[in-house]
C-alpha cells in the first residue's frame, strides 16, 4: 500500500521520470475511486496526503483548491474510525459508483449518449482504444470499458509500459481529448454538489483538476497546444462514422487485462 500511496517529490528529471511519476498519480485515483474506503487505507492516506502528496504538483488556483478540499475531506473523517463515519463512506461511495443515487455515473457513455445510456457508442470507442495496445477489461459486464478507473488505469499504462516516447504521449493526449476530458468536469461537478462526504466531493474535484493539469504538461512535452473544442468535436464525428464493434462474450485469457 505505501509503495502506491508514497509521496513522489516533483523535482527536475528526465521524460521517464515524468511518466513515472504521473503513472503513480494515475494509480493513486484510480484506487481511491475503485473502491470503499478502509481503515486500513485511510491510515495510509492520513500518512501521506497532507502535504504535497502527488508527484505533479498543481499549479493553478483550481488545482490547489481541490487539494484543500481532498485534504479537509480526510481530516473530518475521525481517527477512530467510528462505526457511522464509516458506513457514511460507504453509503457516499455506493451512491456515486454503485447505485447512482445521486445520479453521478463513473462510465462516460451515460454523459456522452444522447440518451444517458450505459454500454453505448463511447464504451466501444474506448474499447478500441484499449485493443489497439493490446488490453482488454476481464469483465465488462460488471464494470464498463469506459468506467472512469479503467481510463485512469489505462493511461497509467501507457506513461509505463508503452514507454517514454512521443507516441505514448500524443496518445495519452489524444485519449484525454476524447473521452475523460470530455466528461470529467461534468462527473466532478455533479459528485461535489450532490455527495454527502467532502472527502469525495474533493476526490472527484481533485481527479478532474489532475487531469486537466495533466494535460496541459502533455501540450508542454510535445510543444503541441491542446486542440479547440471545435477540433475535438470534429474528430469526433468522424469517429462516429466509423464501424463501431459489437460487444460479445467475454472469454477469459483472450487479452491481457489489468
Amino acid at each position: 500500500m505505501n509503495a502506491v500511496l508514497r509521496a513522489v517529490p516533483p523535482e527536475e528529471g528526465t521524460l521517464k521520470r515524468f511518466c513515472t511519476v504521473a503513472a503513480e498519480d494515475l494509480a493513486l485515483l484510480a484506487l481511491l475511486h475503485d473502491r470503499e474506503l478502509t481503515p486500513e487505507l485511510l491510515l495510509s492516506l492520513w500518512e501521506h496526503c497532507y502535504e504535497d502528496f502527488l508527484g505533479i504538483s498543481l499549479r493553478t488556483q483550481r488545482g490547489r483548491q481541490a487539494e484543500e478540499l481532498f485534504r479537509e475531506g480526510l481530516t473530518e473523517i475521525p481517527a477512530s474510525h467510528s462505526q457511522e463515519a464509516m458506513d457514511q463512506l460507504a453509503a457516499d461511495y455506493a451512491d456515486i459508483y454503485l447505485n447512482h443515487g445521486i445520479g453521478a455515473s463513473p462510465c462516460e457513455s451515460v454523459w456522452l449518449d444522447d440518451d444517458h445510456l450505459t454500454m453505448q457508442e463511447p464504451m466501444f470507442r474506448v474499447r478500441a482504444w484499449y485493443r489497439s495496445h493490446g488490453l482488454a477489461v476481464e469483465d465488462w459486464r460488471r464494470r464498463t470499458d469506459d468506467h472512469l478507473v479503467h481510463q485512469l488505469r489505462f493511461l497509467a499504462h501507457l506513461m509505463t509500459a508503452e514507454g517514454p516516447g512521443e507516441a505514448a504521449l500524443s496518445d495519452a493526449a489524444r485519449f484525454l481529448d476524447e473521452h475523460l476530458l470530455h466528461w470529467i468536469d461534468a462527473f466532478a461537478a455533479r459528485v461535489a454538489t450532490r455527495c454527502a462526504t467532502r472527502f469525495y466531493a474533493g476526490l472527484a474535484m481533485l481527479t478532474a483538476a489532475w487531469l486537466d493539469e495533466f494535460r496541459d504538461l502533455l501540450a508542454e512535452i510535445l510543444e503541441q497546444p491542446r486542440p479547440t473544442a471545435e477540433e475535438i468535436a470534429e474528430r469526433l464525428n468522424a469517429a462516429s462514422s466509423a464501424p463501431v464493434e459489437v460487444a460479445g462474450p467475454y472469454v477469459p485469457g483472450t487479452a491481457p487485462g489489468w
